[in-house]
C-alpha cells in the first residue's frame, strides 16, 4: 500500500542537503512544519515553512527544551490512517496528518567525544522530543514515513518522483527499521557515557552497562567449518584503518576464516612504517618481511616458511603494483589486503579469481576495545597499543647487542606481538626467519621455530629471538644457542631471571628486557 505525503516535519540537527530536499518537497507540493533552527534555515532560503509553534499555538519554552511534544504533533504522526476514530480525533484536535517525519538527533556522540566535554554539556546534548517522533513515526510506518539519514533524500525523492508524490510500504518500512536502530544506538551511546561517568563528571574506561551497535556487512559462506553459519558485523562508527572498512574489488565470497586471518595479517602489518609484507595461516603469521619495496618484502616473507604459505593470507603496508602482484599469484593465495591497487596489479590479478582482493584504507593506529566471547558473556579489555622504544629497552648481559641486532631485535618484538602464545620469533636482516606459536610450553615454541627455520633452508646462524613472555627456564636459552642466535629480547619478570640471564651469559647472547609483555590468545 502506497501513501501519498502532503505534509512533512524536518527538524535536523545534521543540516546538511536540508535545504535542497525541503526545496523539491516544496515543488511536489507538500507542506513543510519545521522548528527553531532547521524553520529559520528553511525560511531563509525562500521555502514556505510553518513554525511548529504557529501550528500548536504553543510556543516553544524552557530554552527549547519543549517544542514538539504536544499533541497535535504527536496525533498527527501516530494516527491510524484506516482507523475512522482516530482520523475524526484528528478532525476534531484541528490537526492533520504528518506523513514523513524527517527527523535526525541532537550530536550527543560528537560532543563526548570531544576533549574537556563536561557532563552538563553532554546532558544538554540528549535529545527528547527528536526521538519521540522517530520513534513514533516508525512504529506507524503504515501511515507515516520517517527519515533519519540524509543520504535517504535522494531516495525519498525518486519515489516521490516516480510515484505521482506517493511512497510505498516496502520502504516505510526499511525506514521505520533504520529509524529504531538510529534510536537505539542513540540510547546506548548515551547509556555507555553515563554509565562510565561518575556523579563528578570522572570517567572510567569499561562503563557499568556496555550497549554495542552492530550492522550487518553480509552473511559468509560459513563459519569456521562449512556446518556453521556466519555473518560479519561492524561497528557504527568502525575505527579507521580498520579490516571491517574494507572494499572488496574481486573473488571469491568470504569465509569466517578468511576475516579473521585476514584480521590478524592487516593488524600485524599497520604496525610498520616501511614497506612491509605479513603472511597468516591459521590466525599466526608464518612470515614477515621489511624490505626496500613489496616485492622484495613479499619474497623474503613467502620464504620464512613456503609451506604454510601455501594458501594463505597476505598483507601488505603500501600499494599494491603489477610486479607485487606477479609475485604473489605464482602461489595460491586466499586473501590480498593492501590500501590500494593500480591498474596493472588489477589486470594481473584477475586472471586469478579465486583471490579475494580487499582494499583498507592505512591508519596505524589502533583503537576501540577488543572482546571475547565467553559462555553467557563477554570479555572486554582496552587493545594491546603498549610500543617499545630504544629508550624502555634494559640491557641485562655482559653483552650489549649490536646497532643492526637492536633494529632486529626490535623488528622481531613487533612480530611476536600478532603471535599467539607462546610465542618466539627469529629474525634477521628485517624478515622474519622461524616462527613458533601456540604451545602449551615456551620451550616447545622455541624448537618448532628452530625446526620451520630449517625446513625453509634458513640458516639461524647471528639471528635474533623474540618471546612474547619470559622464560620460565634457561633451557629455551640453550636452544636458542644451540641454534646459533645471538641475541634476545623478552620481557623479563621471572622467578629465575637470574638463571636465564646467567644462560645467556655462558652462550654470549646478547639479552634485552623490555617490562612488556604480549600474551596473545
Amino acid at each position: 500500500m502506497r501513501i501519498n505525503i502532503r505534509q512533512a516535519l524536518i527538524s535536523v540537527s545534521n543540516k546538511v542537503g536540508a535545504v535542497d530536499f525541503a526545496r523539491s518537497l516544496e515543488r511536489a507540493g507538500v507542506a513543510i512544519l519545521s522548528t527553531g533552527g532547521t524553520a529559520k534555515l528553511l525560511a531563509d532560503a525562500g521555502i514556505a515553512v510553518t513554525e511548529v509553534a504557529d501550528y500548536t499555538g504553543y510556543p516553544e519554552m524552557l530554552d527549547g527544551r519543549v517544542k514538539t511534544l504536544h499533541p497535535k504533533i504527536h496525533a498527527g504522526i501516530l494516527a491510524k490512517r484506516d482507523d475512522a476514530a482516530h482520523m475524526a480525533a484528528l478532525r476534531e484536535a484541528g490537526a492533520e496528518p504528518i506523513d514523513l517525519v524527517v527527523v535526525n538527533l541532537y550530536p550527543f556522540g560528537e560532543t563526548v567525544a570531544r576533549p574537556g566535554c563536561s557532563l552538563a554539556d553532554a546532558i544538554e546534548n540528549i535529545d527528547v522530543g527528536g526521538p519521540t517522533m522517530v520513534r513514533a513515526a516508525a512504529k506507524n510506518y503504515a501511515g507515516v514515513a520517517v527519515v533519519t539519514d540524509p543520504h535517504d533524500y535522494p531516495l525519498i525523492l525518486d519515489e516521490l518522483h516516480a510515484n505521482n508524490g506517493s511512497i510505498g510500504l516496502a520502504t516505510r518500512l526499511q525506514l521505520a527499521r533504520q529509524a529504531f536502530a538510529h534510536t537505539a544506538a542513540y540510547d546506548g551511546a548515551i547509556s555507555n557515557y553515563l554509565s562510565a561517568t561518575g556523579d563528578t563528571g570522572t570517567r572510567v574506561e569499561f562503563p557499568a552497562t556496555l550497549n554495542l551497535q552492530l550492522t550487518k556487512m553480509q552473511d559468509l559462506r560459513y563459519g569456521e567449518n562449512p556446518h556453521q553459519h556466519a555473518a560479519l558485523y561492524r561497528d557504527a562508527l568502525p575505527p579507521a584503518g580498520s579490516l571491517a572498512r574494507y572494499r572488496q574489488l574481486q573473488g571469491k565470497e568470504l569465509s569466517f576464516n578468511n576475516i579473521a586471518d585476514a584480521d590478524a595479517a592487516w593488524e600485524c602489518v599497520k604496525g610498520f612504517a616501511a614497506p612491509t609484507c605479513v603472511i597468516v595461516k591459521h590466525a599466526n603469521p608464518c612470515g614477515v618481511a621489511e624490505r626496500p619495496n613489496l616485492e622484495e618484502a613479499y619474497l623474503a616473507a613467502f620464504a620464512t616458511d613456503p609451506t604454510s604459505a601455501f594458501g594463505g593470507i597476505i598483507a601488505c603496508n603500501g600499494a599494491i603494483d603489477a610486479a607485487v602482484a606477479r609475485a604473489i599469484t605464482r602461489q595460491f593465495v586466499e586473501v590480498l589486503v593492501a590500501p590500494a591497487f593500480d591498474a596493472g596489479a588489477l589486470e594481473v590479478l584477475a586472471a586469478k579469481q579465486n583471490i579475494r582482493v580487499l582494499e583498507v584504507p592505512l591508519h596505524h593506529g589502533i583503537a576501540g576495545f577488543y572482546f571475547k566471547r565467553t559462555g553467557g558473556g563477554f570479555l572486554v579489555q582496552s587493545p594491546d597499543a603498549r610500543n617499545v622504544g630504544v629508550a624502555d629497552l634494559r640491557v641485562v648481559t655482559q653483552r650489549s647487542p649490536t646497532a643492526d641486532e637492536q633494529t632486529d631485535l626490535l623488528f622481531a618484538w613487533r612480530v611476536a606481538k600478532y603471535v599467539k602464545s607462546n610465542a618466539i620469533v627469529f629474525c634477521g636482516k628485517r624478515r622474519t626467519l622461524g616462527i613458533g606459536a601456540g604451545q602449551m610450553s615456551r620451550i616447545d615454541s622455541t624448537r618448532i621455530a628452530v625446526l620451520k627455520a630449517g625446513s625453509a633452508g634458513l640458516s639461524l646462524s647471528g639471528a635474533v629471538v623474540a618471546s612474547d613472555a619470559f622464560f620460565p627456564f634457561r633451557d629455551g636459552i640453550d636452544v636458542l644457542a644451540t641454534s646459533g642466535a645471538k641475541a634476545v629480547i623478552q620481557p623479563g619478570g621471572s622467578v629465575r631471571d637470574e638463571e636465564v640471564i646467567a644462560a645467556a651469559n655462558e652462550h654470549g647472547i646478547a639479552m634485552l628486557l623490555t617490562g612488556v609483555r604480549h600474551f596473545r590468545h
